[in-house]
């Protein structure tokens, strides 16, 4: 099995989220492919600064050097480039994680469109029974956003909305941050300690 993990980033608000992701399984040493939508990346400037090029090989060093980690195992793709391993299920990574994901991108993802590689990488993942973690970034939820949901629920998706604890008494936003990013690695079944354990509290 192709032991990678995909990331997606599109453009809902939440793109610290994304990137602390990236940093902490790229140090953890995961073979990671990533794909930033368009509006992805006008987000990740707008939140943190970080303007990154639409060329996947200057995505690849932007990112590597703003997070302060070697770009060795990271893979970035275009929108349509239909040659990446995540495009066929005769390769396809073990898990996907869409952090964060807009409700366009699920709506795509829950009616099979597969117009671009962030569709059909998922549409793949779906398919051949790997994990697929859709980090949800909107609020309030319509119907529409609900039914998308359970649909990709059924299918089995975990829907995984950007929704942070308080019970651990984040003190900072990176805190909020980890508390997230620790829920998806708890799914991929990766060790951290990024967040203190509910057994761990004194109430």
């Amino acid at each position: 099995m192709n032991q990678a993990i995909t990331i997606v980033m599109t453009g809902a608000s939440g793109s610290p989220y994304g990137l602390r992701l990236l940093q902490v399984l790229l140090e953890a040493g995961e073979e990671i492919y990533l794909l930033i939508s368009n509006p992805g990346r006008m987000v990740i400037q707008s939140e943190v600064g970080l303007s990154l090029s639409s060329r996947p090989s200057e995505i690849r060093t932007g990112i590597a050097q703003y997070l302060g980690v070697s770009a060795n195992r990271l893979h970035v793709f275009g929108r349509e480039d239909w040659t990446a391993p995540i495009a066929s299920g005769s390769n396809a990574p073990r898990a996907m994680v869409i952090c964060p994901c807009t409700s366009g991108t699920l709506s795509s993802i829950a009616t099979g469109a597969s117009r671009t590689l962030i569709e059909r990488g998922a549409d793949v993942v779906l398919k051949e029974q790997r994990k697929l973690i859709l980090v949800i970034r909107e609020t309030p939820f319509s119907i529409i956003h609900l039914e998308n949901m359970l649909t990709l629920a059924r299918a089995g998706a975990v829907i995984m909305p950007a929704n942070p604890g308080f019970y651990n008494q984040p003190k900072s936003i990176a805190d909020l941050v980890d508390f997230m990013v620790a829920r998806v690695l708890d799914h991929l079944g990766i060790d951290n300690e990024l967040m203190e354990r509910w057994a761990n509290q004194t109430l």
